[in-house]
């Protein structure tokens, strides 16, 4: 069963956003290795002061694998958008209940 990542930390959005616009191929290499690591969904989202990072790998240590190899790279993508803390990944597995919509429930 794969698990959901999140990645919350203080930073300008905007800013992500401009640096994404500015640097779109250096974006699509970190989708394209995440995604020889298994990686199969990703998105960034923002608001005024936070920027959350939600991916689904099929388990943490095809993560930390990928961040290995790419974290130097994503670490000063993040520092053009503001953010000076460590980011910290979070993993989450999916529950088992009689309420599933989606993803192919």
């Amino acid at each position: 069963m794969s698990v959901l990542m999140t990645l919350r930390v203080r930073g300008d959005a905007k800013k992500l956003e401009e640096y994404s616009a500015a640097n779109p191929d250096q974006l699509r290499s970190f989708a394209e290795a995440a995604k020889k690591y298994g990686m199969t969904a990703h998105r960034f989202y923002g608001t005024e002061s936070e920027i959350m990072v939600a991916d689904e790998w099929p388990d943490r240590e095809s993560f930390d694998a990928f961040f290995a190899e790419k974290g130097q790279e994503i670490g000063g993508m993040f520092q053009a958008a503001g953010v000076s803390e460590e980011p910290r990944p979070e993993f989450w597995h999916v529950l088992d209940t009689a309420d599933k919509v989606g993803w192919g429930a």
